[in-house]
């Protein structure tokens, strides 16, 4: 229910034209004597009062009601947004002008004209909006206008209320290539322990200072030596994805009102895609960005990635030059499980920091935007055309060399590059045909 506030009468553009050519007539015939001059701008100067006056007689007791189907989609899928208008006064109303006042990424504002609104009545208004930008967006509140039958005075109104829509970041399927989820037929395997059967439990040699009450005396009795149950947890496949939003590191454009992707959005939807996908398959998955833990640890399933969709849609750059705390949240991991980051530019120190991050065998992977791709559609310049995007390039193939020695898998990512390719090439696979839809 959208409750106006305080109406404003105020000049239309033709009004106050009007108004000014009345007053520059009135002075010419005083200055002239011509009476019937001043007697014309007279009538001009007082034809905007009684515009005023029939305006101001409008009531704009109103009421709205606004639904939104679905409250929230994909970037780039349309909602439906229905407004069920009704009046409030006893007499029926003249006509009203409506004005649904949106962000810019959501498109130009619609407009209505309602005729005679009766009491008690209502009528259905639609209209559709396609977000071209992930995020949470305001709709409305309506604004309602009335204009004299002259076009000289509008007297307007706005609602104090709205809705809301949520757009999240598009998901692309993962393809059947790329890195192993985190899941081994190693060290990872012989990890995971059976708690249902005595035969199954793991064990170890005793060491001084173990509790007794975990002594396995059938073990024990068995070698002749002292031997303890080991009480690990069942191995189950982490992955921590590491998402560089510094706005220092990314091209970015500033165009709400168009679906163009730089490379914070590229970086963004990635996230989303290997995060849904994993979790779909069992991984239990956090994601960091360098202010620290965005998503703490979601769960396995499909049913859980609209936890990571949410969070991932309200992402926005931020001012910070180093990735910081989320290395630090990175590192807090202790290596369990496996590292995606998804990176933009980087600095010296930021890099020795990432070299250091793989432990023993994790499994440590980076994808390297590649800046200068995006130059084309985010500024129309040529893609590698300065000596800016020159330099990007050389920092990012020393960065690449600096990981791979340290055992990472580094893939490179361009603009318009499909999620499954990228993906793919971390793991040194071929990419399948057809690859790279969105779903």
């Amino acid at each position: 229910m959208a409750a106006p506030g305080r109406p404003r009468t105020a000049l239309t553009r033709r009004g106050r034209g009007l108004l000014a050519a009345g007053l520059t007539l009135l002075a010419v015939g005083a200055l002239l004597g011509e009476q019937p001059m001043v007697q014309l701008a007279t009538f001009v100067l007082v034809l905007p009062l009684l515009s005023a006056f029939v305006v101001s007689r409008e009531r704009f007791r109103i009421a709205v009601q606004r639904t939104v189907t679905p409250a929230r989609v994909s970037r780039g899928q349309a909602a439906e947004v229905v407004l069920e208008v009704s009046a409030a006064d006893r007499r029926a109303t003249g006509i009203w002008l409506l004005t649904e006042q949106l962000p810019e990424a959501l498109g130009p504002a619609p407009r209505f004209t309602v005729t005679r609104l009766a009491t008690g009545r209502g009528t259905a208004l639609r209209y559709r909006v396609v977000p071209a930008r992930r995020g949470r967006y305001a709709l409305g509140p309506l604004r309602v206008r009335v204009v004299d039958p002259f076009g000289l005075v509008e007297r307007s109104t706005t609602g104090t209320s709205g809705g809301t829509l949520l757009v999240v970041p598009r998901v692309q399927p993962l393809g059947p290539t790329g890195p192993t989820d985190g899941r081994d037929d190693g060290e990872g395997a012989r990890r995971s322990i059976a708690v249902h059967g005595e035969d199954d439990v793991s064990i170890r040699e005793y060491r001084r200072g173990d509790d007794l009450r975990k002594v396995h005396w059938r073990a024990t009795a068995r070698t002749g030596e002292l031997k303890v149950r080991l009480e690990e947890r069942p191995w189950r496949a982490r992955t921590t994805i590491l998402l560089d939003t510094r706005a220092p590191a990314h091209l970015l454009s500033r165009r709400r009102d168009a679906e163009v992707d730089d490379s914070l959005e590229w970086a963004v939807e990635a996230a989303a895609g290997i995060a849904v996908e994993l979790t779909r398959r069992g991984t239990e998955v956090r994601i960091v960005t360098e202010s620290g833990e965005l998503v703490g640890a979601v769960g396995t399933g499909g049913s859980r990635s609209g936890e990571l969709l949410d969070r991932l849609a309200t992402v926005a750059a931020s001012r910070r030059t180093e990735l910081g705390s989320g290395l630090e949240a990175v590192s807090r991991g202790g290596g369990d499980g496996q590292v995606v980051c998804l990176l933009g530019a980087l600095g010296p120190g930021d890099l020795i920091r990432l070299a250091r991050i793989r432990q023993g065998s994790t499994a440590a992977f980076a994808v390297l935007l590649d800046l200068g791709s995006w130059a084309a559609s985010v500024q129309g310049q040529r893609a590698g055309g300065s000596a800016a995007m020159t330099a990007l390039a050389d920092q990012r193939a020393e960065a690449a060399a600096v990981l791979r020695a340290a055992g990472w898998q580094v893939a490179v990512a361009r603009a318009g590059d499909p999620l499954p390719q990228v993906w793919a090439a971390l793991a040194g696979r071929p990419v399948p045909s057809g690859a790279g839809a969105a779903s």
